[in-house]
């Protein structure tokens, strides 16, 4: 966990190097976004169906997606890496949220060639992954900067994601104080999204993290409990997140269960290929 007021931006930072367990792991939305410092070959993004796929050398930047990103990866790879919370990434952006979204952007885009060139060179000479994190923490520390607004959106979205994406737009601003414009254009510039697509995010990933892929699923049970309207709302919401029909979802995680057990990155990517 890293230390305040990082810890209030930011989930956890990670290392991860070897092979992934699949050359193509797809990551339907979720109320998060991330920064990777790649530190061996390029890995390829796809950011929805439609869209054309780009190499990515030095790192990349995902603010908080619509769409499912597609990741292609080398053989082995080796980086490191933040998951940040849906604002998390704002206060070290020279562009609004809105600007990215949907739209993966190297690393060079956000902080510029030679500080990504000699990050990476800091990273690559470090010790180990323990030192590794510790230099990407002081990075971003020395990045950090007051955004406006922060503090609203901040509040807002954990009232969010305490309601598991059930709370009303109007009463969100009614809690806040502004309205609900305001709120809106807060949302878009700082996580580039709106607090009613956020709330659908939390509202669908929560329910599908309810979910026992090994076990026998009532999918009617399910859709009600989390206060969709009917069994096909969910299955269109299933569709518009990860590309894939509930029942072939599970098809997909089994295989995951199946071929990797016990694999660390079993839960919500999903095999492409």
């Amino acid at each position: 966990m890293p230390r305040p007021p990082l810890d209030g931006l930011i989930d956890d930072l990670y290392y991860l190097e070897g092979a992934s367990p699949y050359a193509r792991l797809t990551l339907p939305p979720s109320p998060s976004a991330l920064l990777i410092v790649n530190l061996g070959a390029p890995f390829r993004i796809r950011a929805g169906t439609g869209t054309e796929t780009g190499a990515y050398a030095d790192g990349c930047v995902i603010t908080m997606p619509t769409r499912a990103v597609e990741f292609g990866y080398p053989p082995r790879t080796r980086s490191v890496g933040v998951h940040f919370k849906p604002w998390g990434p704002a206060p070290f952006l020279p562009m609004p949220a809105a600007e990215l979204c949907d739209r993966p952007v190297t690393l060079e885009q956000v902080w510029g060639r030679a500080a990504v060139a000699e990050l990476r060179e800091r990273l690559a000479a470090a010790s180990g992954p323990h030192a590794m994190l510790t230099l990407l923490e002081q990075e971003l520390m020395r990045r950090l900067r007051e955004t406006p607004g922060l503090a609203l959106v901040r509040h807002t979205s954990d009232v969010i994601a305490a309601s598991g994406g059930t709370a009303t737009i109007g009463d969100l601003s009614v809690a806040a104080g502004v309205s609900s414009t305001h709120l809106a254009r807060r949302f878009k510039e700082l996580i580039g999204v709106t607090p009613k697509r956020l709330a659908r995010t939390h509202r669908f990933t929560a329910t599908v993290f309810a979910i026992d892929p090994a076990g026998p699923i009532d999918w009617g049970g399910l859709a009600g409990g989390a206060g969709y309207f009917d069994q096909a709302h969910f299955g269109h919401e299933f569709r518009a997140f990860t590309g894939l029909t509930p029942t072939r979802y599970i098809e997909v995680r089994r295989r995951f269960l199946r071929e990797h057990p016990g694999h660390v990155l079993n839960g919500w990517p999903l095999p492409a290929d």
